[in-house]
């Protein structure tokens, strides 16, 4: 539905006049009866019950507060501006809230795009933009901000890989998490929208494997974590030791052979890539006896 923005009046401006409805009604009336005349008596009657009527048109609105003004079933309007204000007595004033409210999802357990059973959850921080929508198009738009909101979180989740390897250029639900944060923005606005309602913000409050898989899990990450330090250290050690072999023949310290190469090599890649520290050893020989 298409919201319309309604004026109204003030409610200052119409306490004036009904106070002088009221003034008027008691008034008459008085006179009627005091001089014993039907017409002004029933005249002041008349405006007293119309001075009640006019008063069930009051109502205040809070700053981010609207009101939806219904009209024997047909919607008429919203009215934003805060204060103290007056309509139709006859309206249906629905309020509702326009501030901002956070929603917080529960744990889910749910499969990632690698099939491993993850536990997620959300923290959404959501406001009703359109009042006609919220009201009308669906039957209550908090409920409906909660389970659209699990709904794009199961689908998101099923989207992503909950971690990958440094070498790999994927996203992942770990390690893009603002990536990962707009994609779910961009889902829940879109689902959303249908009830009049903005995501201000949208993030995952906690990620991490189901405990049946946990430990195997970690176990995997550090094995992963001991590989990947392998793989630096060796391109390192190579790197240092094609360095090495270069200057030694730039400078002309000292000619090598392929099979002098060979072991200075493997000397150099033992002593780069041990976990330990090595021990010196004096070669008082020749490699050849």
């Amino acid at each position: 539905m298409k919201e319309i923005y309604k004026n109204v009046q003030s409610g200052m401006k119409m306490i004036i006049l009904t106070s002088l409805l009221l003034i008027a009604s008691i008034a008459i009336f008085t006179y009627g009866v005091s001089k014993n005349l039907d017409i002004p008596a029933i005249a002041g009657t008349v405006l007293f019950i119309a001075w009640i009527f006019f008063v069930f048109g009051f109502f205040t609105l809070q700053p981010n507060e609207a009101a939806a003004l219904i009209l024997f079933g047909d919607y008429r309007g919203t009215v934003k501006k805060p204060g103290w204000l007056w309509a139709n007595p006859f309206y249906i004033k629905r309020k509702i809230s326009l501030r901002c409210r956070n929603f917080n999802s529960d744990k889910l357990k749910v499969n990632d795009e690698m099939g491993n059973p993850i536990e997620i959850a959300t923290v959404i921080v959501w406001r009703v933009q359109n009042t006609a929508e919220a009201l009308f198009d669906v039957d209550n738009y908090i409920e409906y901000v909660e389970i659209q909101s699990e709904s794009a979180l199961r689908h998101l989740a099923g989207l992503y890989p909950y971690d990958i390897s440094d070498n790999e250029k994927h996203l992942s639900l770990r390690g893009s998490s603002d990536e990962v944060s707009e994609a779910l923005k961009a889902e829940l606005q879109a689902r959303l929208g249908k009830a009049g309602v903005t995501v201000e913000e949208a993030r995952l409050s906690h990620l991490a494997y189901s405990p049946e898989i946990a430990a195997a899990m970690l176990q995997r990450q550090q094995a992963s974590a001991i590989i990947a330090a392998r793989q630096k250290i060796v391109e390192g050690a190579v790197g240092m030791v094609e360095m090495a072999l270069k200057m030694l023949n730039e400078n002309g310290i000292v000619e090598l052979d392929e099979e002098r190469k060979a072991a200075m090599v493997s000397n150099l890649l033992v002593v780069l890539c041990g976990e330990r520290s090595t021990q010196p050893v004096i070669n008082t020989g020749t490699l050849h006896n």
